[in-house]
């Protein structure tokens, strides 16, 4: 009787979101629609002036557009690598959780690989780059690598949501006739919850969660090779594959903290997304942000013992240069200071994860800035290179692109169940169960 109650009560708060709108969501999301259409008219701009309405030059190609190509990538480590790796290992407390992350995923590789047409300029060259591309180009491999996740994302994502199709298909009271009546129908494909269909759901999720890790891990190492396999101060590093993989689920670990945080206070899931989540992502975000600060501490340290040409001007340019502000505001801000937050979080724990996790996300795209722009001002030739400062055009689209990875977070929000309904009904003994205060152990 506990657990039918639980049920009902789990039901009622997942599936409210999808039966009422509130003005507040109406205004958030009024905002976040406003922001895309200034973005609209930026790249309408960037269309009519070509490039020259961008910071980028001849000297400098890459700027803002890029930082976001791997930042966003980036974040989708948090449904590819953290709901499958979760899954695999049968860890029951991940159940209120999977679903966003798997949204971040597809929602962050949606953003992510958008970035490169905007940064090519002219969109008809990404139709060149697949007809007459160069198999041995890293960019060749980038293509095929994303163009490979996104599709699994999307089907990852996309499985374990069947049978909560066919559940709000039952129980919204929809038409039949009605548009979302009908979509429903349509994506529930026939689920009816025999034993037969559960098995092969079951076994095709459990096949996918493998299959993602691999797709996760070759798309970052095929973005850092866009790097690394240039001659340039900075970038030519052996290190760069895992560095970039380490650095992608640490921000994405950041954005699924702060995304459940939001979503658990403004939709009420407080007793199935509950503090052991948020302590048990924190020692997942401290175990990476020493990881990735061993990489960083590694990755200076051999050009600064060496100091050879290009690379101590490189050093120069980070530590003491133009670009010093960005970079002492990723190592104090983006490292140090949420490693203190999450080593002396056992009260408060809820809040000082969060403000580690914001101060993470905020570090981690300075860190990508850093990678990508200092390098490029680095002088070649005994005068002066040239420097980047981003446009008006460059933050806008910046926007945008955030507005982007928002609305679709939000619009999902209001077209599907935020936590997986079938997959706690399955299995709700592996849930905290729900006399247990918050503190207990989950099992």
């Amino acid at each position: 009787m506990k657990t039918e109650s639980y049920s009902q009560r789990l039901e009622s708060v997942v599936l409210n979101p999808l039966k009422q709108t509130t003005n507040q969501y109406r205004v958030v999301l009024l905002f976040i629609l406003l922001l895309l259409a200034w973005g609209a008219y930026a790249y309408l701009v960037q269309l009519r002036y070509g490039l020259l309405a961008t910071g980028a030059r001849d000297v400098v190609i890459y700027g803002l557009y890029i930082v976001n190509f791997v930042f966003f990538i980036g974040i989708s480590y948090a449904g590819a690598l953290v709901s499958a790796i979760l899954r695999l290992t049968h860890a029951g407390w991940r159940m209120p959780i999977t679903r966003i992350s798997e949204l971040i995923a597809v929602g962050g590789l949606t953003d992510g690989a958008l970035q490169p047409i905007i940064d090519l300029g002219r969109p008809d060259r990404v139709w060149h780059m697949i007809v007459y591309g160069r198999f041995q180009s890293p960019l060749l491999w980038d293509l095929i690598a994303i163009t490979t996740y996104l599709v699994g994302s999307f089907i990852y994502l996309y499985l374990p949501l069947i049978p909560d199709f066919a559940l709000l298909r039952d129980k919204l009271a929809l038409s039949p006739s009605s548009l979302r009546g009908k979509l429903y129908t349509l994506l529930a494909v026939g689920w009816q919850n025999t034993a037969e269909q559960r098995h092969r759901l079951e076994r095709a999720i459990g096949i996918m969660s493998v299959a993602m890790i691999p797709l996760a891990v070759s798309v970052h190492t095929v973005v850092a090779f866009i790097f690394s396999m240039t001659l340039r101060p900075g970038w030519n590093s052996a290190i760069y594959g895992i560095y970039f993989v380490i650095g992608a689920i640490f921000s994405g670990t950041g954005v699924l903290l702060i995304i459940i945080a939001i979503f658990r206070k403004v939709y009420h899931f407080e007793e199935y997304i509950t503090e052991k989540h948020f302590r048990y992502l924190g020692y997942l975000l401290l175990t990476l942000l020493l990881l990735y600060f061993y990489l960083a501490f590694t990755e200076y340290l051999t050009p600064a013992y060496k100091l050879e040409g290009e690379e101590k001007s490189l050093l120069s340019l980070l530590m003491l240069g133009q670009n010093a502000v960005w970079f002492w505001s990723f190592v104090v801000g983006g490292l140090v200071v949420p490693a203190l937050l999450l080593v002396f979080s056992r009260r408060h724990v809820i809040g000082k994860v969060i403000i580690a996790a914001i101060l993470v996300v905020v570090g981690m795209w300075l860190k990508r800035f850093i990678i990508v722009v200092p390098t490029l001002e680095v002088p070649l030739m005994p005068f002066d290179f040239g420097t980047y400062a981003p446009t008006w055009v460059e933050i806008s689209m910046t926007l945008a692109t955030l507005a982007g990875f928002s609305v679709m977070i939000t619009l999902a929000a209001k077209f599907m169940p935020l936590i997986s309904l079938w997959e706690m009904g399955e299995h709700p003994g592996e849930e905290k169960a729900p006399q247990l205060p918050a503190t207990e152990p989950l099992r």
